[in-house]
């Protein structure tokens, strides 16, 4: 039976400042659950009896168990069509030690605000083997509102990103601050760069994406060393004005991953 006490706990992970509060974040699905429990040690499952006669190996290492049926757990589910498994996992601890990932390839995003854009990055992460991604920090603006990358336990990301948290590290964090202390090539994209496929890249380096609106800001413009473009085709005609972030992260990491 899934009280109503576990429904609005469950409930509240919808947002970031309970996520915070109780260090946990919402995974639902099979497929997203299957993928995660391996790495994390869930603090609770609620799932139907058919989920866990399947799974009853992958539930030793859970704080909690409850079996429900279909209704019940549509009535704890952050998704508009539930399906048959949700956990609440712990939001890990980030150790970021920069100074192991010098022989590495990292991503970096400035501003990154939409949550779906975001899944979708760390999925392009995980596919081409980059196992860090540095995300920029909230901050006050002139006008009070607050800008950052957006958080990537939010439901809308976790579910898009489709596993790929139990593979890549994300680390929040003065992100311009952490660019100017890099012993690495720090790349990022601008549309006045030069042509990425015409440009020498290294097999190592961080890469910086920047809001969907704006770019990349000012502060961290000032910490890129090596300026790139991704061309249209033919060059110089006239196309759609910009990339979707995803999407031209997608290019620039198969280009980068192609040369090394």
């Amino acid at each position: 039976m899934l009280s109503k006490a576990r429904i609005k706990w469950i409930k509240s992970l919808e947002v970031r400042k309970y996520r915070l509060q109780h260090h946990a974040f919402v995974a639902e699905g099979p497929k997203l659950v299957g993928e995660l429990l391996p790495y994390y040690a869930p603090l609770y499952v609620v799932a139907t009896r058919e989920w866990l006669v399947e799974n009853q190996h992958l539930l030793a290492a859970v704080g909690e168990v409850d079996e429900v049926s279909h209704e019940e757990l549509k009535r704890a589910s952050l998704l508009r069509t539930p399906q048959s498994v949700l956990a609440v996992m712990p939001i890990p601890a980030s150790d970021l030690q920069l100074a192991a990932l010098s022989s590495e390839l990292v991503l970096a995003l400035d501003g990154v605000q939409d949550p779906g854009n975001l899944g979708t990055i760390l999925r392009i992460a995980d596919w081409f083997g980059i196992r860090h991604v540095l995300c920029s920090s909230a901050k006050a603006s002139a006008s009070g509102a607050t800008e950052g990358t957006a958080d990537v336990y939010n439901p809308k990301c976790v579910q898009s990103c489709m596993g790929a948290l139990a593979r890549v590290e994300v680390h929040y964090c003065n992100l311009p601050e952490v660019l100017k202390e890099a012993q690495m090539p720090v790349y990022g994209t601008f549309l006045d760069g030069k042509d990425i496929y015409g440009e020498a890249l290294s097999s190592n380096g961080i890469i910086v994406m920047g809001n969907e609106g704006n770019g990349i800001s000012a502060e961290v413009e000032r910490q890129v060393g090596r300026r790139l473009y991704v061309p249209n085709f033919p060059k110089g005609s006239l196309t759609t004005e910009s990339l979707n972030v995803a999407v031209a992260t997608g290019i620039v990491c198969a280009e980068f991953r192609r040369r090394s």
